[in-house]
């Protein structure tokens, strides 16, 4: 259903804003991890500029208080699903974006080296949009299509790389559904809990 242009690493049918946040990935390493993330700005509001504004290095500290605590970071995902499954493209899919931070998964630290970002506009106590399912589910697909090692299905969330600092998708990210809708559309689900 979502087209990966494999040589650019872009989902032809995402709006695309250029975070600066990114860099090569190290040599030999390709994705092997989807990461799952939550993000609310303010949080627990949707909509409107702000998760732009956070990845591209522009949020203004003076629009709300929350911000004025976050300005200095430096972050991005590779994508982000709205609460309409609209997708935006931050970092093409081959390089690495700036999301994982201090993590670790099987033995291995920096995931942000070896996975995928995807982020979820939501909170962690809010139930996700069915039409946010409906735009992961296929692109995750092409995902595990286009570079072979997500094939085996490695998928995790947020807080299972970075358990103790991070929370999210959270418990409203229902993770059966997820398993059952990626199996129905013939793609590969794995999870490890590693906390």
């Amino acid at each position: 259903m979502k087209d990966i242009a494999i040589s650019a690493g872009l989902l032809a049918a995402a709006r695309r804003v250029a975070s600066p946040n990114r860099d090569p990935r190290p040599d030999g390493f390709q994705p092997e991890l989807i990461v799952i993330h939550g993000i609310s700005l303010p949080p627990g509001r949707y909509g409107g500029e702000w998760i732009d504004r956070l990845f591209t290095n522009a949020l203004p500290p003076g629009e709300h208080p929350y911000f004025a605590e976050i300005q200095h970071l430096r972050v991005s995902s590779h994508v982000l699903i709205d609460r309409e499954g609209r997708i935006t493209q931050y970092v093409p899919f081959h390089e690495r974006a700036w999301h994982a931070g201090q993590s670790y998964w099987r033995g291995r630290e920096n995931c942000n080296d070896f996975s995928i970002g995807i982020e979820l506009e939501g909170t962690d106590d809010e139930p996700y949009d069915d039409r946010q399912y409906a735009a992961l589910v296929p692109l995750i697909a092409a995902l595990q299509q286009t570079y072979p090692g997500l094939s085996a299905g490695w998928i995790a969330g947020h807080a299972d790389i970075a358990p103790g600092r991070k929370t999210d998708p959270g418990p409203a990210f229902d993770w059966s559904r997820l398993e059952r809708d990626l199996r129905a559309a013939g793609a590969v689900f794995r999870r490890e809990i590693l906390a």
